[in-house]
């Protein structure tokens, strides 16, 4: 199973400065993608403009957005466009994961009808992928993506539809943070929306985690994350609960989602310390 890192792009108080070091030191260690999240009502750094600077401070990693609130986004082209500027300053490093998003405040902000936002994901993904191919109106619309099909999609949400979304549009399915025995049986949801669509190879199955290592890490992740979640009420420390606190615990918790069937998990630091990128290096290797 790979692991990847997040950027901490959403804990209050990060800098730049700091966005910058944990990319390098993810690029220095043996962490698979650096990966960023996506709000727009929310005091966090805006994902693609994070990932094209990591891009220019990093050279193996891969990028990712895990994930992009494509349905908050208004015309295809644009974003096209951005993503494609990103995969080429990147030399194709970059992985697109989307999913509709369920924060009604975000659509409301974008002026986007929080209703059809599975609509316009679904018109989204065809759309971007007829600019990166030089097709439809905006044909003219560049640069175009190293790989001719584009960036590799990933797409999130636990819903039916999520799933069959996936399973029509793209190379994987992506999970929120849960546990490696919820995780199994999703991962078996997401593989049988493959088979019932045909798809001949199996999907890539990423997840998120939370951690928060050292001393003070299980006040940072308190502290964050009751903040973040927030608008799901209590459940917001129920979230909490789940982030890893403790080294061999994290280790117990990668090999429940290896066993569950997960080929990449995205550890989300939740401090804006760029010493937890190697805190948790060490802990996992």
């Amino acid at each position: 199973m790979d692991v990847s890192i997040g950027l901490p792009t959403t804990v209050p108080g990060v800098t730049g400065a700091a966005l910058l070091e944990c990319a390098r030191r993810a690029d220095r260690a043996d962490f698979t993608s650096l990966c960023v999240v996506d709000r727009l009502v929310h005091d966090g750094y805006e994902p693609l403009a994070v990932l094209a600077a990591a891009a220019a401070v990093t050279t193996r990693i891969r990028l990712a957005s895990t994930v992009l609130l494509g349905s908050c986004r208004g015309s295809a082209a644009p974003l096209a466009k951005q993503l494609a500027t990103v995969d080429r300053l990147s030399g194709g490093r970059l992985v697109v994961g989307l999913a509709v998003g369920d924060r009604e405040d975000d659509f409301i902000a974008a002026g986007v009808p929080f209703q059809e936002r599975g609509r316009r994901m679904d018109t989204l993904v065809r759309e971007l992928r007829a600019v990166w191919a030089g097709e439809g109106p905006a044909a003219g619309v560049g640069p175009r993506p190293v790989r001719p099909e584009g960036p590799p999609l990933l797409f999130g949400g636990h819903s039916p539809a999520a799933m069959r979304r996936a399973a029509r549009y793209g190379s994987g399915w992506i999970s929120g943070g849960s546990s490696g025995t919820a995780y199994r049986e999703l991962v078996g949801r997401a593989r049988q929306a493959w088979a019932d669509e045909g798809r001949t190879q199996p999907p890539r199955v990423v997840s998120l985690c939370y951690v928060s290592l050292g001393p003070d890490g299980r006040r940072h992740a308190e502290e964050y994350l009751h903040s973040y979640y927030a608008y799901i009420g209590t459940k917001a420390r129920q979230a909490a609960s789940r982030a890893v606190t403790d080294g061999r615990r994290l280790r117990d918790v990668l090999a429940e989602y290896a066993d569950a069937g997960c080929d990449e998990i995205v550890l989300f630091p939740c401090s804006a310390d760029p010493e937890q990128v190697d805190l948790v290096a060490g802990a996992v290797w």
